[in-house]
């Protein structure tokens, strides 16, 4: 048991945690890919299901908005309940033009304005990194995926106009969430595995955006990336 996360009775986290930041995302996850998927945890609606994907325990739990809210989740989540991994399935605004709605986008490392990595241990490096074999997996089910730097802000709504276009010309961002930096770093400093896949739900070049339900239900393809991934990765380890 932690400070947020009310694991029920007789119930467990899988090695493994799909991790949108929508708890209706992670209640559709299970439903629709996840077998003998059941709630274990539903502290402030923040849905949490463990179930399996060919055979492999799988875990799928909502982060909600932002660095500190993916903070203190991913945090309890390797610390507490003996997490190995987690792959943030997310949606990210575009910031270039190359990249159009439902466009998958795997993250190489992240850049944050945020100062949690600092805070939290006093890390300074201006870029935090997913782990690197898990990410190729990923990249080796898809390839026409797009792979990059995100920007993980800290602000949803920017009074200075096209503020977008001095992250990306600064620090190579082409597209913009909320949360993977907190998760890349606390993997980092717990020695635990982390990943990020995103789906284009908006452009701020081409002033494009997908709706709420559309977000919640119509993210398919890096779901399926993400569990294969998972699958893959565990039967690789099999055979050793």
């Amino acid at each position: 048991m932690s400070a947020h996360i009310n694991l029920k009775e007789g119930t467990h986290f899988a090695k493994y945690v799909l991790m949108p930041g929508d708890p209706l995302r992670a209640k559709f996850i299970a439903e629709n890919f996840l077998d003998n998927a059941e709630l274990i945890t539903d502290v402030r609606n923040m849905y949490g299901y463990t179930g399996t994907y060919k055979g492999i325990e799988v875990s799928v739990m909502g982060s909600g908005m932002g660095i500190p809210s993916i903070g203190i989740y991913s945090y309890e989540l390797f610390k507490f309940y003996d997490v190995e991994a987690i792959i943030r399935v997310g949606s990210a605004g575009s910031y270039v033009e190359g990249l159009n709605l439902y466009d998958l986008f795997l993250v190489d490392r992240a850049y944050s304005e945020s100062n949690y990595p600092f805070i939290q241990s006093g890390d300074e490096e201006e870029y935090q990194y997913p782990d690197k074999e898990l990410t190729e997996y990923m990249r080796n089910i898809n390839k026409n995926m797009k792979i990059g730097c995100v920007h993980s802000s800290d602000v949803f709504y920017h009074e200075e106009p096209n503020y977008y276009e001095k992250i990306q010309k600064r620090h190579g961002c082409e597209c913009v969430e909320m949360e993977s930096v907190a998760l890349f770093h606390n993997a980092k400093i717990l020695n635990k595995k982390a990943a990020t896949i995103l789906t284009i739900s908006d452009s701020l070049v081409k002033s494009e955006q997908t709706s709420a339900k559309e977000r919640e239900t119509c993210f398919d393809e890096m779901i399926k990336v993400s569990l294969e991934s998972i699958y893959l990765m565990n039967k690789d380890k099999n055979k050793c």
